[in-house]
């Protein structure tokens, strides 16, 4: 406001001096001086020039690091929780959680070549199982539980496959596989854990095909 009037007054003041020039006469050298000094120095209504302010930009937030390695971080536990999971054995935490996979494998199988392949994919499992298992003072139990679940998986298995293919090669090299892998067991075992162990290599060696 202080600025708009005094360039009012400014301009106001040369009127004046104008004015009181005589009518048909021109202002004097004196007068065209003093105005050209003041145009030239500051012209109404003209802001004076001020200092650039150089206005400090605030840095830009630097990413994290951790922003992609938090993924990276989960990612990798999940992949080790499956390792664990899949090498579980009877009496770990996580051998639930692994057999949960499997039987919800099994069920998801509509076809009963695919069903019975991977019934018996877990009997192949279950005798590894035995076999990690034996040396273990307290193996007597888990052992007695997982050949249980292993004969189971292997008729459950066979049964379906005999449904869809009577003479499928797959039942011969199955049982081959689980002679290789329970026989020799047999040293490590006794009483109703041999008994077990003796009684499916006898159910195995009757799926052989007949000449």
């Amino acid at each position: 406001m202080g600025r708009a009037r005094r360039a009012q007054e400014r301009v106001l003041g040369h009127l004046t001096e104008l004015g009181a020039l005589s009518r048909g006469g021109g202002p004097d050298a004196a007068f065209r001086a003093r105005l050209r000094e003041r145009l030239t120095s500051a012209q109404p209504g003209e802001e004076p020039v001020r200092p650039v302010r150089r206005t400090h930009r605030r840095p830009r937030p630097k990413r994290s690091l951790s922003a992609p390695i938090a993924p990276i971080g989960l990612v990798a536990a999940m992949l080790l929780a499956a390792f664990a999971t899949y090498h579980a054995v009877p009496g770990d935490t996580l051998y639930p959680l692994k057999r949960a996979a499997e039987s919800t494998l099994v069920r998801l199988s509509t076809d009963d070549v695919v069903r019975g392949e991977r019934e018996l994919v877990s009997a192949k499992t279950r005798a590894e199982e035995v076999a990690q298992l034996l040396g273990s003072s307290s193996a007597g139990p888990l052992v007695r539980r997982t050949l249980k679940d292993m004969e189971q998986s292997t008729r459950a298995g066979i049964t379906r496959l005999r449904r869809a293919e009577p003479r499928s090669p797959k039942i011969d090299r199955f049982a081959e596989d689980q002679r290789n892998m329970v026989e020799p067991m047999l040293e490590q075992l006794d009483g109703v854990e041999e008994d077990q162990a003796v009684g499916y290599l006898d159910y195995i060696d009757g799926l052989a095909a007949p000449s």
